[in-house]
């Protein structure tokens, strides 16, 4: 213990400690740094659905599914020659009342009186896979359909570009998708979403998912 002591008391030992802790704080930096921007990016290049079952029953959740396949059906309608977010969002605002209409249709035509709520805003999100693309954790803008008291299980997926659609037996995006996410984003930021067998492009995700997932950064706009 007294040679441990008599370690700090040595200049260069301490020098040494000082340096290594500023290399650290510059290298955590960094990272966050890294991680906010990139964040950034893939969230301001996707548009999400967001819909909330009433409760956590059986019934609750199939009808959940049943309205969110009516509301992806009249998306995909109306949104299937949109080449950005920002156009689907308007698109997606200009046609509120009408997915809340096909929303409350579908619940009385399957015997149910629940009234829906709907909202475009940005909401956290967490890590999500569809098929071969992978979205890390973060605020992302959404169009969100709560069903009755909304204290069911959630489900999401990307409306923009449009992956709600993944063939889930093969796990494939379509390749339109594909394409349409890649002209919205870096390579390196469509490698993240897209390249799960480099070893680099692993940790990298990991790191967006850490600062995330620990609240050291959002991607709120």
């Amino acid at each position: 213990m007294k040679k441990i002591l008599n370690l700090f008391k040595n200049p260069k030992v301490n020098m040494v400690i000082i340096l290594s802790f500023l290399l650290f704080i510059y290298t955590t930096i960094c990272a966050m740094s890294y991680a906010q921007n990139i964040s950034s990016d893939i969230a301001n290049s996707v548009f999400r659905l967001h819909v909330i079952a009433n409760s956590d029953t059986s019934e609750d959740q199939n009808l959940k599914y049943k309205v969110r396949d009516s509301l992806l059906k009249y998306m995909n309608e109306i949104c299937k020659n949109c080449s950005s977010k920002e156009e689907a969002i308007l698109l997606v605002e200009k046609n509120k009342d009408n997915f809340k209409q096909i929303a409350l249709e579908k619940i009385k035509s399957e015997g149910y009186s629940y009234d829906v709520n709907i909202n475009i805003g940005n909401f956290e999100f967490p890590t999500k896979n569809y098929g071969d693309i992978s979205l890390p954790a973060g605020y992302y803008d959404a169009l969100r359909v709560e069903i009755g008291e909304a204290k069911g299980q959630n489900w999401w997926c990307v409306m923009f570009p449009p992956l709600c659609f993944v063939d889930i037996s093969s796990g494939i995006v379509p390749e339109e998708s594909k394409e349409l996410l890649e002209n919205n984003l870096t390579q390196e930021e469509f490698a993240l979403v897209s390249d799960n067998s480099d070893t680099q492009i692993k940790f990298k995700f990991k790191l967006l998912e850490f600062f995330n997932n620990n609240g050291l950064i959002t991607a709120k706009n």
